[in-house]
């Protein structure tokens, strides 16, 4: 990676399932802070696992896993140090909201925490607010739009105030409306001072949202600026990836002249409606 300390990272980590083969081995991956970090790959290239190593939801086989240059004890105070500086909202909301409310949901990581009442009130305000869920705090979490769902599940990751906020395909079954609330929604922690992890398998979303990106082939785990690395035509072969649209675009537009070597191509259609409204008046 580029800039920042590790955070949290795993060091030669392995893991296979019951009576299964490998999943990961060998693998060393560090969660720079003030960096985005996309995670790719292709559905069963081993991306939860790796983010529930991270985690502690699952323990390393081999390797182990080290917060803020630490080694992870598997004791309940060493998992209360990691739950508290790193936090995993899984795909599915469904498998993480299971309250009577969406207020009474994301109050109960901190109220486990031992946390005095006001604390407690203060982080669930706080967290409803980043996540623009303030309205639905006494909604019934059955009632809610699963983009509501989405967001319900982050504000309770986000109420632990980790330093470290991992999701697994946070735009998976969200509408385009839904997934640029929640783009919206992860620049504002980013910019409060969380890093985001994201996994994910869009390419296009990865070159838009992220600083980094770390790879997952069956070769192992490839990590680097996100431009750099989906730039790579092997590497995404290899990792199974489609090439980036805005990729193709930039290429397009350098091989016409239209566009500097060194310049930073569209990285949305959007982007690029804008690009060429701006090149027809002339005003580039």
């Amino acid at each position: 990676m580029t800039t920042g300390s590790a955070v949290v990272e795993l060091v030669g980590a392995g893991f296979a399932y019951e009576d299964g083969p490998p999943v990961l081995s060998g693998v060393d991956f560090a969660v720079p802070e003030g960096r985005s970090l996309a995670l790719l790959g292709r559905n069963g290239s081993g991306k939860t696992t790796l983010l529930r190593l991270l985690s502690g939801g699952l323990r390393c086989a081999s390797g182990r896993l080290r917060v803020a240059g630490e080694d992870v004890a598997y004791d309940r105070k060493g998992l209360t140090r990691l739950r508290t500086t790193v936090q995993l909202v899984v795909q599915d909301p469904d498998d993480q909201l299971f309250a009577a409310s969406v207020g009474q949901d994301v109050s109960f990581g901190p109220m486990n925490l031992g946390l005095p009442d006001d604390e407690v009130r203060a982080r669930v305000r706080e967290a409803l607010a980043a996540l623009d869920i303030t309205s639905l705090e006494d909604r019934p979490t059955h009632l809610l739009s699963y983009g509501q769902r989405k967001r319900a599940a982050i504000a309770g990751a986000v109420a632990m105030r980790p330093r470290v906020l991992i999701l697994d395909e946070p735009t998976a079954g969200l509408d385009p409306h839904g997934q640029e609330r929640l783009l919206e929604v992860l620049d504002g922690l980013r910019t409060s001072g969380t890093t985001v992890v994201m996994a994910t398998h869009d390419v296009d979303l990865a070159l838009r949202w992220a600083d980094d990106a770390a790879v997952l082939t069956p070769d192992g785990l490839r990590t680097g600026p996100v431009a750099e690395l989906l730039a790579d035509a092997d590497l995404l072969d290899a990792a199974r990836l489609r090439r980036p649209w805005a990729a193709a675009v930039a290429r397009l537009l350098r091989s016409q002249g239209l566009l500097a070597d060194d310049a930073k191509g569209p990285r949305t259609p959007e982007d690029l409606d804008t690009w060429t409204a701006t090149v027809s008046t002339g005003n580039v």
